[in-house]
C-alpha cells in the first residue's frame, strides 16, 4: 500500500485498486461490476469462472488490511439486469453476512441504472451522485464538481510502460488530477477498476496529474507532470 496526501487528508492506495481515506475509516471501491461473467454466460459468451467470489474475496482482503469500517461504490456495482442471477446473488448475501459490520455505499453509476438497484436485502445504502464527504465528491463518471474534488471511476484507467526489450506493458492505475487548486477543472481523481473481469482505458495524463500504476501487487508512483 501506499500512503499519500489527496486534498489535505491522508489517504492509503491499495494495489487492489481500492483507496482508503484514514480520517473517514472509508474504503473507495470503483467498478466492481459484479455479476458481469455469468451476464456473458447468459448470453453464450465463454468467460471465466468464479470471477464475483475472487472480487469479494480481494474485497476482504482490502477492508481487513486498511481496517475499514465503511466501504462506498463508486458506481457499476452490478454489471447488468443478468446480474441478478441466483449463484451472483447468493455470493453476495454470504459475503455481506460475513460483513455485517461493515457499512455499504453505493453511489449509482451507468451500469446501475440498466441493472438496477441491489436487493435491499444486502444493506447497502444507494445514492446518486454527487455524494459530498468533507473536501470530497464521490461519483460514478470522472466530471469536475465546484468546490470539491472528486473520486470516480467509469473509465478503467491504465497506463502504458516500457518493460523489457522494447516490450510495453499495460497497468491498471490511479489518475489524480490536481489537488493544489491551481487547476480546478483537473480537480478529479478516478481509481481503477476493481472487478476482476473488467477492461482497461489507456489514459492521456495531463498538467499536475499524479499516476501510480500497480503492478505485481506493489502501488509505484510515476514523476507528476508540472504545472506550467
Amino acid at each position: 500500500m501506499l500512503r499519500i496526501r489527496l486534498a489535505g487528508e491522508d489517504a492509503v492506495l491499495h494495489p487492489s485498486g481500492a483507496l482508503f481515506l484514514s480520517s473517514r475509516h472509508t474504503l473507495l471501491v470503483a467498478d466492481a461490476h459484479f455479476g458481469k461473467a455469468v451476464s456473458f454466460r447468459k448470453l453464450g459468451v465463454p468467460v471465466p469462472e468464479d470471477t464475483t467470489l475472487e472480487t469479494l474475496g480481494a474485497l476482504t482482503d482490502a477492508i481487513e488490511q486498511a481496517g475499514a469500517r465503511e466501504v462506498v461504490f463508486l458506481g457499476d456495482f452490478l454489471h447488468s439486469a443478468r446480474s441478478h442471477a441466483r449463484e451472483t446473488l447468493d455470493a453476495l448475501h454470504g459475503w455481506r453476512e460475513r460483513h455485517a459490520g461493515v457499512r455499504l455505499t453505493l453511489v449509482r453509476g451507468n451500469h446501475d441504472a440498466r441493472a438496477g438497484d441491489p436487493p435491499a436485502s444486502l444493506l447497502i445504502r444507494v445514492v446518486d451522485e454527487p455524494f459530498a464527504a468533507g473536501p470530497f465528491a464521490f461519483c460514478h463518471h470522472p466530471e469536475p464538481v465546484p468546490g470539491a474534488y472528486v473520486l470516480a471511476g467509469h473509465w478503467h484507467p491504465c497506463i502504458s510502460v516500457s518493460g523489457r526489450a522494447f516490450e510495453r506493458l499495460r497497468l491498471p492505475c490511479f489518475w489524480l488530477g490536481d489537488d493544489s487548486g491551481a487547476l480546478p477543472e483537473r480537480a478529479v481523481g478516478v481509481l481503477p477498476a476493481f472487478g476482476s473481469f473488467t477492461g482497461m482505458h489507456r489514459i492521456d495524463p495531463g498538467a499536475g496529474d499524479r499516476i501510480f500504476p500497480v503492478a505485481e501487487g506493489v502501488v509505484r508512483a510515476l514523476p507528476q507532470l508540472p504545472v506550467a
